[in-house]
């Protein structure tokens, strides 16, 4: 049980606010030496047995980080990244929002769909979701309070509308999870590809119907008339093209096999500092912002990948593992029971732990599991990327509720935004029980 309890305890350092990568590095080394002690002293082991045997629990560390360094998938990681900070800094978040308010504004909610728009567009080309969901939230949370939009549609528009670059294409998320399943990131861009956008056409609906059945949540404006409406359409296109553009050249040299994601990866980021340039951003001091907050970025993810290498070692020495999959393959329904409970444990830690720890230490757990009862494993790559998207969303501890919260004028307060992400948890649930119940809808195979 001692694989076990190391993992309850790494939860509960987490959650006391200790640094991520550190913890479970940490845990793995002060239970693997517990490991090795009860597994040695008790029938007379000597020290130097003990000292061999906590050697030998480790000593694939180096080959493993070896491996983490020289893994073609993730170094798409750092790539993607510095392309979304570029384009955030470039204020694309800016122009589309200004550009999208104005064509969709007389529509009744006409600006919370037009924020689900943007959320979209951000998602394939940044992918960041804290860039997302700021940049939406100082620009689009003002207009919509301006404009007599409810605190809370606006709110859990934003928030949701932030949380699509999880799932949408080129998506960190899913590159992380194509390292951890070993399936081609390309083929799961593809597989992700049509339940984001099913997400982002749930949400329409969603404003839709609630601006219908309540007017005064989402009331619609009037803009300048003035300004005609082929002026308003040229316009949104000047800002529309370009990062639709660079979205097209990434995505679409993946899915026609031109490229693999790392070279995509790298004209995204090259692609990304030629609009900057279109838009007279792009200087030195810009490049080098972007250059560390990337550095950092990506420090933080592969510190986390050692760590919980370290602590993987130790959990399958200490035989947790067994306890696990024999648990999970004795449950009532056996696929059905399995994919259950795995999807609420995944989504109970989403509440306390982000997507990262959740990908590198609780899936490799899972993942034999699934092997052995037969389930799709790009179906259920597909299914944990949507569960950690609501990770996002889900109080108290769900980021995009503290990244707005940051940014929000005062008179909006926590529990508006609680009450505004409430719906939105409910329909991304509802597309993963989609996903689960008509898998061939979406092309998996169950």
């Amino acid at each position: 049980m001692i694989g076990i309890i190391m993992f309850v305890a790494a939860l509960l350092l987490l959650v006391l606010g200790y640094p991520v990568a550190f913890t479970f590095g940490a845990v793995a080394i002060y239970f693997g030496l517990g490991a090795a002690y009860l597994e040695v002293m008790p029938d007379g082991g000597t020290f130097a047995d003990f000292y061999e045997e906590f050697l030998s629990m480790f000593s694939m560390m180096p080959f493993r980080i070896y491996s983490i360094m020289t893994n073609k998938i993730l170094m798409a990681v750092p790539l993607f990244i510095f392309m979304g900070i570029i384009l955030q800094k470039s204020q694309l978040a800016e122009r589309l929002l200004e550009s999208m308010g104005t064509l969709f504004g007389k529509v009744r909610g006409g600006l919370a769909i037009s924020t689900v728009l943007i959320g979209a567009l951000l998602a394939a080309s940044t992918g960041v979701v804290g860039a997302s969901v700021v940049a939406m939230g100082v620009i689009s949370l003002p207009i919509m309070l301006r404009h007599n939009y409810s605190k809370s549609l606006s709110t859990g528009t934003i928030c949701a509308s932030g949380t699509l670059g999880q799932i949408i294409p080129p998506s960190i998320v899913l590159i992380i999870l194509a390292d951890v399943f070993q399936l081609p990131v390309g083929d799961l861009f593809k597989a992700a590809l049509m339940p984001g956008l099913v997400l982002v056409g749930v949400y329409i609906i969603y404003i839709l119907i609630i601006a219908y059945l309540k007017p005064e949540v989402a009331p619609a404006i009037e803009y300048d008339e003035t300004i005609t409406k082929g002026e308003n359409i040229k316009k949104a296109l000047f800002a529309i093209i370009p990062p639709l553009t660079l979205i097209v050249l990434v995505l679409g040299s993946i899915f026609a096999g031109i490229a693999t994601p790392t070279e995509s990866a790298s004209l995204g980021a090259l692609g990304s500092m030629i609009l900057a340039g279109m838009y007279k951003k792009l200087n030195y001091t810009m490049i080098k912002e972007a250059s560390l907050e990337t550095v950092k970025t990506t420090s933080m993810v592969f510190a986390i990948l050692v760590g919980a290498t370290a602590f993987s070692m130790v959990f399958i020495y200490s035989g947790a593992d067994e306890i696990v999959e024999n648990f999970m393959t004795q449950l009532p329904g056996e696929k059905w029971g399995f994919l259950i409970l795995a999807m609420l444990i995944i989504m109970f830690l989403g509440f306390f732990i982000d997507f990262i720890e959740i990908s590198y230490i609780v899936v490799p757990i899972l993942l034999p599991i699934a092997q052995t009862i037969g389930i799709d494993p790009m179906w259920f790559a597909i299914l944990i990327a949507l569960n950690l998207q609501t990770s996002f969303l889900t109080p108290p501890f769900g980021f995009s509720l503290f990244y707005l919260k940051g940014v929000s004028p005062p008179q909006i307060h926590t529990t508006d935004i609680y009450k505004g992400v409430m719906p939105f948890i409910l329909l991304q649930i509802l597309v993963l029980a989609s996903i689960v119940l008509f898998p061939t809808f979406y092309g998996f195979g169950g």
